[in-house]
């Protein structure tokens, strides 16, 4: 029984670090621009398509294929805001929601058209780690590792490189950093890009262990609404917590219950942190 818990919890936790990752784009951008990104599912369904055509199509290693999607990735976020989002930044937020969710239309039939709906996996093995009772899949340890350095990434270009710091301080106060001369259209721009870069980056990375269909990212961006919520809106370590958390609940619900009650639970603690401590575990009071 407890190397059946012990073998669950670890799958989730290594699961929990992408999940994370897929959640960090989109509490930048909703903590840099307040816009909640409808588009976020099918850019991480983008991601997983992007990987898997690079490993099938051009021969390369899936995991320098996510590398190369991440790359392609932000100019994808800069083309979004600039011909959805930007016009509608100041608006209200339902103009945001409706702007993001067209894209997310359009991107689902195009999609759609041009991939089917037929489920695709990248069939790439990295072996299998044992250590005593635990027997974990490679891909899913390299995945983890790889979700980690992007967020590493993240965290010292934010905090640690000039754009990082206009981010930071758009995010902190739109009105004030234009007074300092901070170009605020380029800084939510560069924002939304690197939000769709880490979404793409993740739906690459995801792909190197599930099935998926170009439908497959809105299970994703759900479960990014939840993490975003439990780890504290615009806060992208809070990100990485919530992901672990919820990584770690669906690796030990099932042992207990039905996997049918997954997203029971999820929902369920994503409604009871929405009452208990609305700002998440990292939020802003």
């Amino acid at each position: 029984m407890w190397e059946q818990l012990a073998a669950s919890l670890t799958d989730g936790l290594l699961l929990g670090f992408v999940y994370g990752l897929a959640a960090m784009g989109l509490t930048l951008i909703w903590g840099v621009m307040s816009v909640i990104n409808l588009a976020h599912g099918p850019v991480i369904a983008l991601g997983m398509f992007g990987t898997y055509l690079c490993f099938t199509h051009l021969g390369l290693n899936p995991y320098l294929a996510v590398v190369l999607v991440a790359v392609l990735g932000l100019p994808l976020g800069f083309f979004i805001y600039g011909v959805a989002v930007h016009r509608v930044i100041n608006a209200p937020h339902l103009s945001s929601l409706l702007a993001t969710f067209a894209v997310n239309m359009i991107i689902i039939g195009v999609g759609t058209a041009v991939f089917s709906t037929s489920p695709q996996n990248i069939d790439f093995s990295m072996g299998t780690l044992e250590a005593g009772p635990l027997t974990v899949p490679g891909t899913r340890l390299v995945a983890a590792f790889g979700a980690v350095l992007f967020t590493a990434g993240l965290y010292l270009f934010l905090y640690f490189s000039r754009p990082g710091k206009a981010i930071r301080a758009v995010a902190n106060n739109r009105r004030a950093a234009e007074l300092m001369g901070i170009p605020s259209s380029l800084v939510l721009a560069l924002s939304f890009g690197l939000g769709t870069m880490i979404a793409a980056a993740a739906g690459g990375l995801i792909a190197t262990f599930f099935p998926f269909t170009i439908l497959s990212g809105g299970t994703y961006e759900l479960k990014s609404f939840v993490i975003c919520v439990l780890g504290g809106l615009g806060h992208p370590l809070g990100a990485l917590l919530g992901g672990l958390i919820l990584g770690g609940l669906e690796g030990l619900v099932p042992t207990f219950m039905p996997v049918s009650w997954v997203p029971v639970v999820e929902f369920g603690l994503f409604v009871l942190v929405l009452l208990v401590k609305p700002s998440g575990l990292m939020g802003a009071k």
